[in-house]
């Protein structure tokens, strides 16, 4: 027990020894934050004891230089003038609180050696804050103004991502709400899809309204939202239509196959012969006996029905403005019907246990052309969505 405690302590001492290297080198490294985020998870239990010494003295430089370098930024930035800085100017503020606060909770941290406790200048940044959240909030107001009145997407896109910030920063600001709709809608790819007809076949109905249901599709996101009808007061940015080039399904087919089954199965024992038909013993004069097999044989006669369909079709990508054909996709997609049945003259167990299913199968009724073409569409759809996501409109 003595030595696994000795080496529980030795264990500790080097890992506390890491811990408090790891926070020199952040130090060194200018890594301020960093290394304040480590002297303060180093003192989370046992603050005040001699082993944790080194990360009181760590913490205190750290946080000495890091206030620093935060005031000396802020001093630059308030001379500099420069209204983008306001957002940079506000994390500071928050920085310099958080930072703080991180610590707050430890204090007091004694200095065991100087006999005092650790010095950490703490200032009231609740005014900056305020005032730097104010700043900034005007500031990502105009520039989200401005960016309305432009005609890029890109523009609105990015007024209505600073809106966002404002509104999380600074809940209810004037009509932020309300221009970060106008700035989503306008900022928003609308695509209308629809489908035409190259075969000499009819699509049936029902086919072209499951493709065209685009809300099953999961694909609208924050910038692109697709209708499969056209709606009133929406200008559309892009075309995506789905055009079927060629159907083909082929013929009912029946084909017949016929076969034969056997197998040995165990049926008892019995003696065992010799060359001659005499029975063989062993050396005590009994007669051997080994397994007895018979041969289980059975007539298959199988029957295979058959149709398939295979709709070709393209997918293009169409500029509404210029009526420009932007990209174009190619999609093949095929369904079969397939039923097997079988009947048999003999003894069915001779098939294996997997084909037993086929004798209590019966002929069915082939499905209709329509029917086909509409199967297929489950494939065609799964084939059209993963173009779409493969392949983002870009406005």
């Amino acid at each position: 027990m003595k030595k696994f405690a000795l080496l529980l302590s030795v264990l500790f001492l080097a890992l506390a020894s890491c811990g408090v290297k790891t926070t020199q080198s952040l130090l060194s490294d200018g890594n301020y934050d960093g290394a304040i985020d480590r002297a303060v998870e180093g003192l989370r239990t046992k603050k005040d004891s001699k082993g944790k010494q080194d990360y009181v003295y760590l913490l205190e430089e750290a946080f000495a230089k890091a206030k620093e370098r935060d005031l000396r930024d802020l001093d630059l930035m308030m001379k500099d003038g420069n209204p983008a800085n306001t957002e940079r100017i506000y994390n500071t503020y928050l920085q310099l609180n958080n930072r703080q606060e991180k610590i707050r909770p430890l204090l007091p941290l004694p200095l065991l050696k100087q006999g005092k406790n650790a010095t950490f200048a703490f200032d009231n940044y609740s005014d900056q804050i305020v005032s730097s959240k104010n700043a900034l909030s005007k500031y990502l107001y105009e520039k989200a103004t401005i960016l309305l009145k432009s005609n890029t997407k890109l523009d609105f896109r990015q007024a209505y991502d600073d809106l966002f910030y404002l509104e999380s920063i600074n809940p209810g600001y004037k009509n932020t709400k309300k221009m970060m709709d106008d700035a989503q809608f306008k900022g928003t790819d609308f695509v209308d899809v629809y489908a035409t007809n190259e075969t000499n076949m009819v699509i049936p109905k029902m086919l072209q309204d499951d493709l065209l249901d685009f809300k099953t599709y999961g694909l609208n996101d924050k910038w692109t939202v697709y209708h499969s009808s056209r709606q009133k007061n929406i200008t559309y940015d892009y075309s995506l239509v789905i055009n079927f080039r060629q159907i083909n399904i082929s013929p009912e087919q029946i084909k017949e196959k016929e076969f034969i089954k056997e197998r040995q199965v165990k049926d008892g024992v019995k003696t065992l012969l010799d060359s001659r038909g005499r029975p063989v013993k062993d050396s005590l004069g009994k007669e051997i006996k080994v397994d007895n097999y018979r041969l289980l044989r059975a007539n298959i006669y199988e029957f295979r029905q058959f149709k398939s369909c295979q709709v070709t079709a393209k997918v293009d990508y169409v500029d509404v403005r210029t009526n420009a054909l932007l990209q174009s996709f190619p999609v093949t997609s095929e369904f079969v019907f397939e039923n097997i049945y079988s009947t048999y003259k003999g003894d069915r167990t001779a098939c294996e246990d997997n084909y037993m299913s086929y004798f209590n199968k019966r002929a069915v009724p082939f499905p209709n052309n329509d029917q086909m073409v509409y199967d297929t569409g489950e494939d065609l759809k799964a084939r059209i969505k993963d173009i779409i996501v493969r392949n983002k409109f870009r406005g």
